[in-house]
């Protein structure tokens, strides 16, 4: 009889069984980590495209600086829309639209600063639009420090050539361009709400949360 009881219970196999059950906290834990590899993809994409922009902006910034110093004359600027819009040679000392001459080797730490921690945190990104910014700031960055770097009349204090003059606005290159533009793009961005590491705040966080009403209001009435 106690063969018999015995075989009438449930076989399992313990063995083999799973310690952590599909409901079991450790199975949530072990489907959280496994999806940490989607992020990890995530972010190493955010970081080539940091690159890959930044290396686009600083090829057409050499290629551009090339060509005017072999084309332009100082002393000959090029009319394009009458004198509004010039092609006009200039070695500029200071930083962007020729702000602080005389401090380029201050200016140069502090670009490489720049280079370093925008290069560094590029991995924690999330924003798209946070990714475009930078890296149009890194690419103006180090095309301008490669003047400075290797152009007269030393290492490390190198003239940046600047070559458009628009009205008013100080010669200027394609790098500083990029710098602005990057800049103007990133404050856009906070300012509206959209962060870097993808949350939402402000007038970005309200639009999301109408957009989201929006749409269960359309699949309540479908």
């Amino acid at each position: 009889m106690d063969n018999e009881a015995v075989d009438d219970q449930p076989l399992t196999d313990s063995g083999n069984a799973d310690p952590h059950g599909a409901d079991s906290p450790d199975a949530d834990r072990d489907r959280v980590r496994s999806d940490d590899a989607t992020p990890a993809r995530r972010f190493s994409q955010m970081t080539a495209a940091v690159l890959g922009v930044a290396l686009v902006v600083i090829g057409l910034d050499l290629l551009t600086k090339v060509i005017a110093v072999a084309t332009l004359d100082p002393q000959r600027p090029i009319k394009i829309i009458g004198d509004v819009v010039t092609l006009r040679l200039v070695r500029n000392s200071g930083a962007a639209f020729s702000l602080a001459s005389g401090y380029t080797w201050v200016l140069t730490i502090i670009a490489l600063v720049v280079v370093a921690v925008i290069v560094r945190y590029s991995s924690r990104l999330k924003s798209w639009g946070w990714a475009i910014g930078l890296a149009l700031v890194l690419g103006g960055a180090i095309g301008n420090l490669i003047d400075r770097i290797f152009r007269a009349p030393a290492p490390l204090q190198g003239h940046v050539v600047d070559f458009v003059s628009v009205g008013w606005w100080p010669v200027f290159n394609v790098a500083d361009s990029a710098v602005v533009c990057g800049a103007i793009l990133l404050v856009a961005l906070s300012a509206l709400g959209f962060d870097y590491d993808g949350s939402r705040t402000g007038w970005a966080a309200r639009r999301n949360r109408h957009d989201d009403d929006g749409e269960d209001g359309g699949s309540t009435h479908a």
